[in-house]
């Protein structure tokens, strides 16, 4: 299957995602069925361990989506893990310098190859989905095809570095995380901060400049525009879990309004 960086080449439009928060297959299939381009598969703040990521994977690779994995911190153990149950396209978050994109990078690479590109992946595949069990011919030598790596920028510090990050050897995109950025900023909870606005906005036009792609986490409508027109090449928009929460909240507090009571959340 084509990789999310094979995906943003051949888009014609800024592509639109949507988040598996909850661990749920199931959720995924529908996020997954949605029309949406991306699904985000959370393992960071999500209650998704590395085993229960596989039926996500497989739950989601009946649908024309690209389907992302975010692990839930730059080690090259758990990258290792899930790219051998068959992610394809990793998210790696708390991305603050160049020496940690690098180190993500490595992670994701087999050792050697033609080029002696420096990695640290461990080599399984025979015994593990990333290759089909050893029915994709030369898996191993051409692993780099296969994978692809987007590095978040989410901390001041990687504001300030963003140039520096987007230009690593093997950092395919560049995705920008708002809500830790405003906590990193002195902003908890407020990522409309025009301070944090101008630093998201910042830091999409340094990714830009470094020629890669750079998306951003958008849940409001506006900001997604704002990013867009800015030239972000994907956002994500929405979440199962926000959706799940705001939705049943909507279709209990309607019933409950018009009966009189305010017992509602």
């Amino acid at each position: 299957m084509s990789t999310f960086r094979d995906a943003l080449a051949a888009a014609q439009a800024p592509l639109v995602g949507l988040w598996n928060a909850s661990g749920s297959s199931v959720a995924a299939e529908i996020m997954a069925g949605s029309g949406a381009d991306l699904l985000l598969v959370d393992g960071e703040h999500g209650p998704i361990s590395i085993s229960e990521m596989l039926p996500i994977l497989q739950a989601a690779a009946a649908y024309p989506v690209t389907t992302i994995i975010r692990v839930p911190w730059n080690d090259p153990v758990i990258i290792k893990q899930a790219l051998d149950l068959g992610a394809q396209n990793l998210l790696v978050p708390m991305i603050s310098t160049a020496a940690d994109a690098e180190a993500a990078v490595r992670a994701a690479r087999y050792p050697g190859g033609e080029d002696a590109r420096a990695g640290t992946r461990g080599i399984g595949s025979a015994l593990a989905r990333s290759s089909r069990w050893g029915r994709i011919a030369g898996y191993v030598q051409d692993a780099d095809a296969h994978v692809s790596v987007t590095v978040q920028i989410e901390t001041a510090a990687g504001v300030a570095n963003a140039a520096e990050i987007a230009a690593v050897d093997g950092v395919d995109t560049v995705f920008i995380g708002p809500a830790d950025l405003a906590g990193s900023m002195g902003h908890p909870g407020r990522p409309s901060e025009q301070a944090v606005v101008d630093a998201v906005d910042a830091t999409i036009d340094a990714v830009r400049a470094a020629g890669k792609p750079v998306g951003v986490n958008t849940f409001a409508e506006a900001d997604a525009d704002r990013c867009i027109a800015r030239g972000a090449s994907f956002v994500f928009v929405a979440a199962d879990v926000t959706l799940m929460a705001r939705g049943s909240e909507a279709a209990v507090a309607r019933l409950k309004h018009s009966r009189g009571r305010s017992d509602a959340y």
